[in-house]
């Protein structure tokens, strides 16, 4: 009888992290496709990655001395008017965390023009597909 309950939290250890693995891949090429779609100011591909209340919290970005919000239409103008984005960016996910139907993501996205470090906010649908809230920003 204790083997049978071993070998059953074992099955089902190796269960939880499977799912925790799947979870940080589906995460892991959310970012990417958004980034390549930001590379490519591909603002109709691009917007498939956003959740509808996508923001970009800038803390004193390009030299401000205050917090900038940019809501999800104007950031996808700025890509679509090439305002934004054209770049080729290599990206490095260096940490997950995963709480629920939400996430965050420490990322680099290093390109021709400047690197980037965020931390990325998901949340996953209704669908189960995991989407971008909200991107912080810094420059390296």
């Amino acid at each position: 009888m204790k083997k049978s309950i071993l070998i059953l939290m074992i099955a089902m250890l190796g269960t939880a992290t499977n799912a925790q693995e799947n979870e940080e891949k589906s995460i892991k090429e959310v970012i990417t496709n958004f980034a390549k779609a930001a590379d490519e100011s591909n603002a109709e591909m691009l917007a498939t990655y956003l959740d509808e209340n996508y923001r970009i919290v800038m803390n004193r970005l390009f030299g401000s001395e205050t917090v900038s919000i940019i809501n999800k239409t104007d950031y996808l103008a700025k890509i679509e008017t090439k305002e934004w984005g054209g770049d080729k960016r290599t990206v490095e996910v260096h940490s997950i965390v995963i709480n629920g139907a939400t996430a965050s993501a420490h990322v680099t996205l290093k390109g021709e023009k400047s690197t980037f470090i965020s931390i990325f906010t998901l949340i996953k649908n209704a669908a189960g597909e995991w989407r971008l809230l909200s991107d912080t920003p810094t420059i390296a």
